[in-house]
């Protein structure tokens, strides 16, 4: 399948790496912490919402800055040996024009630029939590990162393997391409879904990228 597109908008963790068995161990030490149980922990989603969002849904809003720093600590002090490029990243990031992708991701600035740069990811964009007021899956976060490339959001791809994260990139009107990395092919909503981005390749034209994915 062959996508036109003007950029494309990557999420992070599960997308261009995997930081899992990281997220796994800090909040569940996080949890243990701050006395959440395990039925509690469990009937809340994790994966690709803002940490602030998730510390809201289990703790008294008197105690979620605090309980925020420290989960950002405890995942920034991890991310050494934490994250793993995920197939086709590297290959896929390097055939695009610098201006033509950028990071989209629920983690803060802080947190995200360190798995970044573990992973030796240089984006000359990132969308973070600490740039926009509500979380995928809001289209917030998608549309302010078309806004700051200067392209129309319906010109942009979004690849992403939560559903939170595709849903926001379809309430922003962008084609979505979904990641079978961190869940199955039918919790998965999107135009495209492959199983990881060694599926798919770009070539740079004069009006952006076409993208060819291997469904």
């Amino acid at each position: 399948m062959k996508i036109h597109a003007e950029a494309l908008l990557f999420d992070n963790d599960g997308t261009l790496v995997s930081s899992m068995a990281s997220v796994t161990r800090c909040w569940t030490r996080w949890a243990q912490e701050y006395g959440i149980t395990a039925e509690d922990f469990a009937r809340v989603e994790l994966h690709g919402r803002p940490a602030g969002e998730i510390v809201a849904d289990l703790l008294p809003a008197d105690a979620v800055p605090g309980a925020l720093a420290r989960i950002e600590e405890l995942e920034v002090e991890d991310v050494a040996g934490g994250v793993v490029l995920l197939p086709g990243t590297a290959a896929l990031l390097a055939s695009l024009p610098a201006d033509r992708w950028a990071v989209v991701t629920s983690a803060t600035g802080r947190l995200g630029q360190a798995r970044l740069h573990e992973a030796g990811i240089h984006p000359k964009l990132l969308v973070s939590a600490d740039d926009i007021v509500r979380g995928k899956p809001d289209p917030e976060p998608f549309l302010l990162a078309a806004a700051r490339l200067g392209v129309d959001p319906a010109r942009c791809v979004v690849f992403e393997d939560a559903p939170a994260g595709l849903a926001a990139g379809r309430a922003a009107g962008m084609t979505t391409v979904a990641l079978t990395t961190t869940h199955r092919a039918d919790e998965l909503v999107a135009d495209v879904v492959v199983k990881d981005l060694s599926a798919v390749s770009a070539q740079a034209t004069a009006g952006g990228v076409e993208i060819t994915a291997a469904e």
